[in-house]
């Protein structure tokens, strides 16, 4: 009986090796791919981390170059308006010292229309005393006339 029960006992390893090994195999391979499915997570929640990182330091750069960028342009705009001004204030210069040319011009001319309308009110004054003149001394030469007329006629 020793060698069927070795024989069975060697049948009931081989079975209970087999039993085991097709359940270690069966623990295992859930193991394996519940661990894959962990791994997979853990690997997609660090490239999740990533891609946020890469996300923030992404917006941090575009800040950072936002600001960059409104500095020079409030720069390049003051530069701007520094030099809108000069140019204004030599315009503005210009303008008035072409004013003042002007009015110097104008009253140089309102100088001498005042001396040639003086030269005029002084000749009319003088044609008025000649005309005056005249005026007495027609009169004078008709009244002498007609009394010399007159004394003629009477005498005559």
């Amino acid at each position: 009986m020793i060698p069927a029960t070795n024989q069975m006992k060697e049948e009931l390893e081989g079975w209970i090796a087999s039993m085991i090994e097709k359940i270690l195999r069966e623990k295992f391979t859930d193991f394996v791919m519940e661990h894959e499915k962990k791994a997979k997570e853990i690997s997609l929640i660090e490239r999740l981390i990533r891609v946020e990182e890469e996300l923030r330091s992404m917006r941090e750069f575009e800040e950072r170059r936002f600001e960059a960028l409104l500095t020079e342009m409030n720069t390049r705009f003051e530069a701007l308006q520094r030099e809108m001004n000069t140019r204004f204030e030599a315009l503005q210069k210009e303008m008035n010292t072409r004013f003042e040319a002007m009015n110097a011009r104008f009253e140089a001319l309102q100088k001498e229309m005042n001396t040639r309308f003086e030269a005029m009110n002084a000749r009319f004054e003088a044609m008025e005393k000649r005309l005056n003149f005249l005026q007495w001394f027609v009169a004078g030469a008709f009244t002498l006339l007609t009394i010399l007329i007159s004394v003629l006629k009477i005498f005559g």
